[in-house]
């Protein structure tokens, strides 16, 4: 009945896998032992824990890499054990095993210099080197123990390997035999597919990827020691669009002057008042009617009655926008300046790096930070991403510890979660500076029980959501206001992207960036409506401008209170760079321009390409003196000031 059910087989290609991972541990060992001075982990249960961390990118990498050895080994055939069989199976084991294993004694010594795991952009840069012999012979005589030992390794590995084999067996064509090697066979699929992703098939989880190394290590430079090479390469392969660009005339010193990437404001006495930024879930701009008086769109109904009366005591930007496309890009693009554009710059090769942003500057000057996301602690990446940027702590769905909260799919709704926010900043040593971002205005679009007789779809149906969210934040200031903390605090709104549109003005491709931009400080002079162009990068320099940080700092957008330099928006389609200025919007291909439009043609229907002026020269020149130090200083890793 056994080889019926070719339990053989199984109980081999097991031992098979498991050897893969036997050696990607000693990998992980011998990465550290070659680089133990750089790495520095406190015991030997520290790096066990770092191990067992690193278990879920050994299996994703593992399964990618033995995705074909896999398959052919629990194909549903009659011949499986065969002699032949077998050996084309131990060919194709060891050709695509040591291929992607060996990337790892690459970065036993390459490590010593980059700091960081080997990614595909070492790859992308050696393709483009004219001595790519004389660099491998250089490498080979100058680290010839490496070879050794990596020959040693494999010669091992191949010796366990065939020291267990499968018996050939001549199977019964019986239905059963067949039915069972059938089911088998996809149950085997489903967990490929499942460990690939990094052992979740969660909706509101995506596979895991370089940055969430990150969210389990309290020194950033031990993400390098949960993660191993071959993940980082595969991880990194076909996403990487950061590559350093240099355009015609455009110098450093053009840069200097069009892009100003250093800025030191003087406007404000240095004070320090608590900040809390709300980045809300898809909550375009279209839903609230204090960012909508000015387009006249008939019919026009808002749904945040909270926020449009916070409005009327806020500082408030009615054509502000989007840097980025998807929540990630929403975070890097609010608290660290960094938009993205064809790829997120955090799940790009270039994320473990020393960024300045919200948290260090702020840190540097005496604030505590914190950051709230009620999804699963990792979700979106946003842990991993916070721990590089310094937070000091980090609340999610773990720490709220009730799952009677639990929307059932993505996280805690909104009011429960923002009022364990509130609990938490009572206990906050202030100054402190807090980041959260909402989770109930979000895809499936539901809310709780409760309150689905108070709020209705509307015209679509994230439209309770966001009259949802917006009520969860009136209960949060609500009980807020009753603190002592709370006069001393700049409050600042954004959405990350917008999301379902129902006005025609909101479906045009400009407008479906379009978010709102709050700042609100009780008893405050910072109110009023703007309508320059403003974008979410520029919440880090004016927050700082507000404050009066005293010292320079990297930061590619503006302080919206700053009026010496002309308002500007860049975002990106995912392969065409919108840069907006003055009276119009240029879009670029990252070669060349495709159109000029007018500033109010947010539907790009006018292209005035053929009636080129002086000032379309000059928005051309910036759009690329933007794009070609965005990429440099992120591939140099230059994303601070000093």
């Amino acid at each position: 009945m056994r080889k019926h059910l070719r339990l053989n087989e199984y109980k081999v290609l097991g031992y098979r896998i498991a050897l893969a991972y036997l050696f990607y541990f000693i990998a992980r060992v011998l990465f550290y032992l070659f680089n133990a001075n750089l790495l520095k982990v406190g015991s030997l249960s520290d790096f066990f824990a770092l191990s067992y961390y690193g278990l879920a990118f050994d299996t994703t990498a593992i399964l990618y890499v033995n995705l074909l050895f896999i398959v052919a080994s629990v194909l549903p055939l009659y011949n499986n054990t065969t002699q032949r069989y077998q050996k084309g199976l131990f060919y194709l084991y060891f050709a695509t095993n040591l291929l992607a294993y060996a990337t790892n004694f690459i970065d036993f010594i390459y490590y010593q210099y980059t700091y960081a795991r080997t990614t595909i952009v070492a790859l992308n840069v050696v393709e483009h080197e004219t001595n790519k012999t004389t660099l491998f012979l250089s490498f080979l005589v100058d680290f010839w123990y490496v070879f050794v030992l990596f020959f040693l390794v494999a010669f091992l590995w191949i010796y366990l390997y065939k020291k267990v084999t499968v018996p050939y067996e001549r199977p019964l064509k019986k239905p059963h035999y067949f039915g069972f090697s059938v089911v088998s066979f996809l149950l085997v699929v489903a967990m490929i597919i499942g460990g690939i992703r990094g052992g979740d098939f969660k909706k509101s989880t995506r596979p895991i990827n370089i940055l969430d190394a990150s969210k389990h290590v309290k020194n950033q430079v031990h993400a390098d020691v949960v993660l191993n090479t071959p993940f980082a390469i595969i991880r990194t392969l076909f996403s990487n669009s950061f590559i350093k660009t240099k355009y015609a005339g455009i110098t450093e010193a053009v840069i200097a002057q069009k892009i100003q990437p250093i800025k030191h404001y003087h406007n404000n006495p240095p004070t320090k008042p608590n900040i809390v930024v709300f980045i809300l879930e898809s909550y375009g701009r279209e839903y609230s009617g204090a960012f909508n008086g000015n387009l006249k769109i008939p019919g026009y109904k808002s749904h945040t009655p909270f926020i449009d009366s916070l409005a009327q005591h806020s500082l408030i930007f009615r054509n502000a926008y989007a840097n980025g496309r998807q929540s990630i890009h929403g975070m890097s693009s609010v608290i660290a300046g960094i938009p993205s554009f064809k790829d997120a710059f955090t799940s790009s090769p270039y994320p473990k790096q020393k960024i300045e942003s919200l948290v260090s500057t702020l840190k540097g000057i005496g604030y505590t930070t914190s950051f709230f996301h009620g999804a699963a602690n990792g979700s979106m990446g946003f842990q991993g991403f916070g721990n590089i940027l310094g937070f000091d702590a980090y609340y999610g769905r773990t720490e709220f510890n009730d799952d009677t909260q639990f929307d059932g799919f993505w996280g805690i709704w909104d009011e429960p979660f923002f009022q364990f926010m509130k609990r938490t900043l009572d206990t906050q040593k202030a100054p402190f500076f807090t980041s959260i971002f909402t989770v109930s205005s979000h895809e499936p679009y539901i809310i709780p029980d409760q309150y689905k007789s108070r709020f209705k779809e509307g015209e679509l149906v994230m439209h309770k959501c966001v009259e949802y969210t917006d009520f969860a934040l009136q209960q949060f200031f609500k009980s807020a206001k009753k603190e002592p903390w709370f006069a001393n605090t700049i409050f600042v709104f954004v959405a990350d992207h917008g999301n379902q549109t129902y006005y025609k003005e909101y479906q045009k491709p400009i407008q479906r960036f379009a978010v709102p931009i709050l700042f609100y400080k009780p008893n405050s002079n910072y109110v009023g409506v703007n309508d320059d162009w403003a974008q979410q990068i520029d919440i880090y320099p004016t927050l700082l401008d507000m404050i009066g940080y005293p010292k320079p700092f990297r930061s590619w957008g503006r302080s919206l209170l700053d009026k010496s330099t002309e308002p500007f928006v860049i975002n990106s389609t995912g392969t065409i760079y919108q840069f907006a200025k003055g009276n119009y919007i240029c879009t670029f291909d990252g070669q060349k321009v495709l159109g000029f439009y007018d500033q109010n043609d947010k539907g790009l229907e006018h292209n005035l390409l053929a009636h080129r002026t002086p000032e379309m020269n000059e928005l051309e020149l910036q759009c690329k003196a933007f794009i070609q130090d965005y990429m440099q200083r992120i591939v140099d890793k230059k994303l601070y000031a000093n």
